[in-house]
């Protein structure tokens, strides 16, 4: 009987299953959104930000992923796509002319990498990445953020992050994205040179018109030729954005304003 019990209590759960808190706190989120507003390379405050305000859009974005045809061996995978994107010998094997061509380009250009804007995300989170399904979701949408950024068209000046964010929000219905692009859209409302604000609100309208990306093999994508994935996954062209000259997106969100 002793070994029984001590059998058992072996094998019992050692800890009350993890709850996943959908609180929203406003108030940090306006005090990142200022901070990031004011300095649109302090990345960490994007992560502040949606930490505070992602409510249960990453618990209802990985459920639908499940519901997708091929959500659930993605998601039991469950593959760190950092990983991947930091592959150097992977990256150059993707043929010229696709989404991944164009995303090695834009990252060697731009001196990004996966792994970078991973560790920023760690920064407040304990350093780790959590082993939970919807942590892991949470990470893969982070990964895809500069893929993206190539599938949209919008670059990294100012402007272009305000599209993106706008866009973002609306494939992921997280309030964390829309309160930066709401917050960009208001600071851009003052310079009346050229249609900042309608570029932003065009980002929304072709996120929303969009397949839904988060669904997406991403590895299968990459390979892909980047006009045929913008068409397969119904990404129009930002025209109001390409409209704006070059020099002028960075003084879209005016900084310290």
């Amino acid at each position: 009987m002793t070994m029984a019990a001590d059998t058992t209590a072996e094998f019992a759960p050692q800890a009350q299953p993890r709850t996943v808190s959908t609180k929203l706190d406003l108030v940090h989120a306006l005090r990142s959104l200022r901070r990031l507003l004011n300095d649109k390379e302090d990345t960490r405050q994007v992560f502040e930000i949606m930490r505070a305000l992602n409510g249960a859009s990453t618990a209802k974005g990985y459920q639908r992923l499940l519901s997708t045809l091929e959500g659930g061996r993605i998601a039991y995978e469950r593959k760190e796509f950092a990983e991947r994107l930091m592959d150097d010998a992977w990256l150059d094997s993707l043929p010229e002319g696709s989404v991944g061509a164009a995303y090695r380009t834009f990252i060697r250009t731009e001196q990004l990498s996966a792994e970078g804007l991973a560790e920023v995300s760690r920064e407040g989170a304990k350093g780790v990445d959590e082993p939970h399904p919807y942590a892991w979701f949470g990470r893969r949408t982070r990964d895809v953020h500069d893929i993206w950024h190539i599938l949209s068209g919008y670059h990294r000046d100012a402007l272009g992050e305000a599209c993106l964010v706008a866009f973002s929000y609306a494939q992921t219905k997280s309030l964390g994205w829309a309160v930066i692009a709401l917050g960009a859209a208001s600071r851009s409302r003052k310079d009346k040179s050229y249609p900042y604000v309608k570029a932003i609100w065009q980002g929304y309208r072709r996120g929303k018109a969009a397949a839904w990306l988060q669904g997406e093999d991403y590895e299968r994508l990459m390979a892909e030729p980047l006009e045929a994935a913008r068409k397969r996954l119904g990404i129009t062209p930002p025209t109001i954005y390409d409209a704006i000259p070059a020099e002028a997106r960075d003084g879209a969100v005016p900084q310290g304003a």
